[in-house]
Formats: C-alpha cells, structure tokens, sequence
C-alpha cells in the first residue's frame, strides 16, 4: 500500500521526481570522476618512487680529484701523402692523364710490399680553371669578363707503411714516379687502444691515491665513487721534418734516407668524484 502510494506521488509529481534522480546521478558521475583522478595521482606517485628504489637521493658531500696517466710507446706505422695533379684543355684529358699517373705510383707502392688497404684517396678534386680577360678597354679599370681556360685535377692519396725500416725506401720509390707534394710523414701505432687503456689505469690510480690523502687531511671516509670523466689525449705522433714536393731531387740516395720514427706519448686525464662521510 505505501509503494502504491510512492508510486502514486511519483507520477504526480513526475518532473520532480526525475529532476532528483538526474541530480542524484550527477552527483555520482563527480565522485567517480574525482576518485579516478585519485587514483591516476596515486599510481604516478608509486611508480615514480619505485623509479627512485635503490638510488636514494643525490649526494651531496663531494671531493673532486684528478690523475694523469703517460705511456711512452714506440711506432710500428709510418704515413705520408702524396698529391697527383694534373691541368689540360678538358675534364677527360686532365683525368686520364692523372689516373694514369695514380696508377703508376700505386703500382710501385706495392711494389714496395704496401697493401691495397692502406693505400686511400682522401680527396679529389676536378675544377674547372678560369682566368679574367680584359674587354675593350676605354677608361680605367678596364673591363673584364671570366673565360674558362681548362681543367685542374688534384688527388690527394693517404699511404700507410706498417714496415718502419722501409718508410725510406717507399718515399724515394713514390717520389721517383713523379707525382707531388709528398709530405705529412708521421709515426703511429696501429693498436692505439692498448696504450690509452694502459695511460686510463694509471690515471686512475694516481687520483684514487689522491682521493685517500685528501679523504684523510679532511677527516673523512669515502663512500664510494658518484662520478668519473676522462680528458683522454690522443698519441701524439711524431712529425718528420722532410716535406718533399716536386722539386727535391730523385736519385738513388732517396731510397737510402734515414727517418728515425722516435717515440710516441699516450695520455690519459681522469677526474673521480667521491661521496665522503
């Protein structure tokens, strides 16, 4: 009987009887609304702390040292460059003419027991050539006008002689075939990581050394390392004086030419970071 009569109030008052379910429905779309918010809030905040698990937070007691790491190696590679150039009335004279030229020359580098893999142009560069020519010169300065006077070729080839006691004996074979600007002779060693690995662990132990003398004068312990960088220098390599170009004569007595390849410097510059207590 008294659901008859709900039921009967209801329809009565049917537009306030749906105006208080749709306010009630409302009010249930905010709170799900706000509480997925919450949750959203909550599941960034818990992955970012896990993201945060084992780390801790940033130090902040830091000493600062630095090693300086030197090896003394000796060179096994000698290398050196030497240009072909070429100029003619066209593109294809001027190229045939220096790739006849190239061909010579790589023909008596192996020869000379040099490799085909050490053997590398490092540039070329086929250009026309112009020149300015004056026009009917009535006043001055004359008028001019560019006109293409041909073509110039340079081919720059980079050669790699592993066999030190030779370096000589290639340089006056390749100077003797005529081609110019045979120059940047230097010595390296094929296997550089070697000795800058070597250079790194002395380097390292220098400022480790330093880190427990400073760690000591200051009264504190080290923790543990927080950060590491290297200045690491490159093998410094040793430069030949001789630069020979087109001019130097080609005898015999090249292929004879003492090159004394030195040594080479290898260093490593570290900087460790420590947390101390």
């Amino acid at each position: 009987m008294e659901q008859s009569n709900q039921q009967h109030s209801c329809g009565r008052g049917g537009d306030s009887c749906h105006a208080g379910m749709s306010r009630h429905s409302g009010i249930l779309t905010i709170v799900g609304i706000l509480l997925a918010a919450f949750l959203l809030a909550l599941t960034i905040k818990t992955s970012r702390e896990i993201g945060y698990v084992g780390r801790g937070a940033p130090p902040t007691n830091i000493i600062s040292v630095s090693g300086e790491g030197e090896v003394v190696v000796m060179p096994d590679t000698a290398e050196f460059t030497f240009s072909v150039i070429e100029e003619g009335d066209t593109a294809i004279t001027v190229r045939d003419a220096a790739a006849k030229k190239a061909a010579e020359a790589i023909a008596i580098l192996k020869e000379q027991g040099v490799e085909e893999k050490d053997i590398k142009t490092i540039s070329y560069e086929l250009q026309p050539k112009y020149e300015w020519q004056p026009l009917n010169c009535v006043r001055f300065p004359c008028d001019q006008k560019q006109v293409q006077k041909g073509f110039s070729l340079n081919q720059n080839v980079r050669v790699k002689v592993r066999d030190l006691n030779r370096a000589g004996e290639v340089l006056g074979a390749i100077t003797n075939k005529g081609v110019q600007g045979v120059s940047g002779l230097t010595f390296t060693t094929a296997d550089e990581d070697a000795p800058q690995n070597e250079a790194r662990k002395v380097a390292i132990e220098e400022a480790k050394a330093k880190a427990k003398e400073l760690a000591a004068n200051l009264g504190v312990t080290l923790v543990r390392v927080v950060g590491f960088s290297e200045d690491g220098a490159y093998p410094m390599p040793m430069y030949s004086e001789m630069a020979m170009s087109a001019n130097v004569p080609r005898d015999a007595d090249m292929k004879a030419a003492s090159i004394p390849a030195g040594e080479n410097i290898v260093t490593s510059r570290v900087m460790i970071n420590y947390e101390v207590q």
